[in-house]
């Protein structure tokens, strides 16, 4: 049914869950899995002033280094499970970037990660997952993870 699995991670603990589900989405249906980390280009590059460039490029750095670790952990935990991987990181908006490499690469499903919580708290910041379920043409699943009430630190 699908040959392409998308599983986009930002390393936060509501990806935990859609790991293992992409996994297993990608086993029962021999499908390879694209493992995607976007770095957000609004999180180095709104400072106005250049004085500190360099600081932002070595941020920019950080975040592409911290997102090949996440997607490499993810590709090793799939090999152990047998299913074929592609690692990419790219730079750019997160739901911008997810969609446009679901279109890319053709992907037959894409399994998101999302905190579950509060209807206010989502109403106020939205999200990643948010954007993409609205705005893809191909099929989306999210899979939610708990997040305790009152922890808005995750």
């Amino acid at each position: 049914m699908y040959e392409t699995i998308l599983l986009p991670t930002d390393m936060s603990a509501g990806v935990d869950d859609a790991i293992e589900h992409a996994i297993d989405a990608a086993q029962r249906y021999d499908a390879e899995l694209h493992v995607l980390y976007v770095v957000d280009a609004e999180a180095y590059s709104s400072y106005p002033g250049d004085e500190y460039v360099h600081e932002f490029e070595g941020l920019e750095s950080a975040l592409e280094n911290a997102g090949r670790d996440a997607v490499d952990s993810i590709a090793e935990r799939a090999d152990d499970a047998g299913v074929e991987t592609q690692t990419v990181v790219r730079h750019g908006v997160p739901h911008e970037e997810i969609l446009e490499y679901g279109d890319d690469a053709d992907v037959g499903l894409t399994v998101l990660g999302s905190k579950n919580r509060s209807g206010e708290y989502r109403r106020l910041l939205g999200s990643v997952a948010e954007r993409v379920t609205h705005m893809s043409a191909r099929p989306v699943t999210v899979v939610k993870t708990p997040v305790e009430t009152g922890d808005v630190s995750q």
